[in-house]
């Protein structure tokens, strides 16, 4: 039977169903044949973070789990694959325009390999999410491979028929009392085995398994070659620690996060069970967050403007010690910080709906841009930005006391850009 790669909207299911076969329905649920529910569900329940991707749910009266607003993949080890995507407005039924927009979100976080992510293979979103991670990673290894994989003096200990190195007598006595023509020693050795070239190889041996692109793996096979006389990692955690990443070795840094991804997991790191073969899965209002902050720092009409992202501070409240500074509490930390605080943004992955009460805007999120408004002194107006959504919403401008305004914008994930009021309507 050949692997199914399936694609789920955020807050659609995953259930248990007597199929033979992964079936997507119309309504955009999965049904999965017994086998495999019980392996998603064994992920669910071994490990405490998989539970904030799903929830327990009933459909059609059978079991079920409902993703939440984390989007990525799930990918079992028969190859079979479910692709989460995010929920945008009018792209329901475009999955290659959901998967575009979430690797345009994937390129603003920092610190991850998603940053180099080129225009071309931005677009070639026919391919499933799998290949693609695993296509951006073989490029990080081509590029690796033409810098020059770097090399090290491994320590070695061999009874040898020569004196190489330092001999140790005591291991030599023991080993050697009857075998006089042998010694027993110690030496360095200039070689390319080293752990973060074994970890480079593990990798592509663990993704020349569970890839099914042939371009993929004939690449992987390439490279294989070339990483023959390198030894394979056993212990990944262990191997990670012992990691050097210095001046010589920058060129690796790119190629060991994505080792660290499909290895460990970028999420919520190795998981417990053997259930499911590999699991990638985003935050969506962490990739809401990023998304719209890179937007702030290239807009034109911010231009003039001084743009900080995730500006921490100042604290809720203070501990007042004797004899000591004020020891702050509970540290406030709003998305995006324009001009020292004279506007104060926050964002939230929520879409907003005129039938739920106040369009759905929590008490909690007024509560918090309220604790903004009277930390930054001198600010002139707090900003609630949530993705455009698909049913009827309009802006809404609160005031708090002092004449604080409070705006509530929308942000068009699929044009990049903030709508105006009418736009939305």
């Amino acid at each position: 039977m050949k692997p199914s790669n399936l694609n789920l909207v955020e807050y659609k299911a995953i259930y248990r169903s007597d199929v033979k076969e992964p079936k997507k329905e119309e309504n955009g649920n999965i049904a999965l044949p017994p086998k495999l529910f019980e392996a998603l569900e064994n992920f669910y329940f071994a490990n405490a973070d998989a539970q904030h991707f799903f929830q327990p749910a009933k459909v059609h009266g059978k079991k079920a789990l409902r993703a939440k607003n984390y989007v990525g993949l799930v990918q079992f080890h028969d190859g079979t694959t479910i692709e989460i995507l995010p929920k945008i407005a009018d792209l329901e039924n475009d999955i290659e325009g959901a998967r575009e927009i979430l690797l345009r979100m994937l390129r603003t976080l920092k610190k991850s390999p998603f940053r180099h992510l080129d225009k071309a293979r931005l677009k070639a979103t026919r391919l499933p999410l799998f290949e693609i991670f695993v296509s951006m990673f073989l490029e990080a290894v081509a590029d690796l491979v033409r810098r020059g994989i770097k090399s090290d003096y491994i320590s070695r200990e061999e009874n040898l028929k020569y004196l190489k190195g330092k001999l140790k007598i005591g291991e030599h006595l023991k080993r050697n009392f009857i075998h006089k023509e042998r010694f027993y020693v110690a030496y360095d050795e200039f070689l390319s085995d080293r752990v973060e070239n074994r970890l480079i190889k593990t990798t592509l041996q663990t993704l020349y398994k569970r890839s099914r692109s042939s371009v993929n793996q004939q690449r992987i096979r390439e490279f294989l070659f070339v990483f023959d006389d390198i030894g394979t990692s056993h212990d990944h955690r262990s191997d990670f620690k012992k990691v050097k990443l210095d001046r010589q070795m920058a060129h690796y840094e790119q190629v060991l996060a994505w080792c660290r991804i499909f290895l460990l997991g970028q999420s919520f790191g190795p998981y417990r069970g053997r259930d499911v073969a590999f699991a990638l899965l985003f935050d969506m209002n962490r990739l809401f967050e990023s998304y719209v902050g890179a937007w702030f720092k290239v807009a034109k009409e911010y231009t003039d403007r001084k743009i900080v992202l995730q500006h921490g501070i100042h604290h809720l409240v203070y501990l007042e010690k004797k004899g000591r500074e004020k020891d702050g509490k509970f540290r406030l930390k709003p998305d995006i910080v324009i001009d020292g605080g004279d506007i104060v943004a926050d964002t939230k992955w929520k879409l907003l709906d005129e039938e739920n009460k106040n369009q759905g805007v929590s008490q909690g999120d007024m509560y918090q841009l309220f604790a903004y408004g009277k930390k930054y002194e001198g600010c002139k107006e707090l900003l609630l930005i949530y993705p455009k959504s698909h049913t009827k919403v309009e802006e809404m401008r609160y005031f708090f006391q002092d004449d604080l305004p409070l705006s509530v914008r929308f942000f068009d994930v699929k044009e990049n850009r903030l709508c105006d009021g009418d736009e939305i309507l």
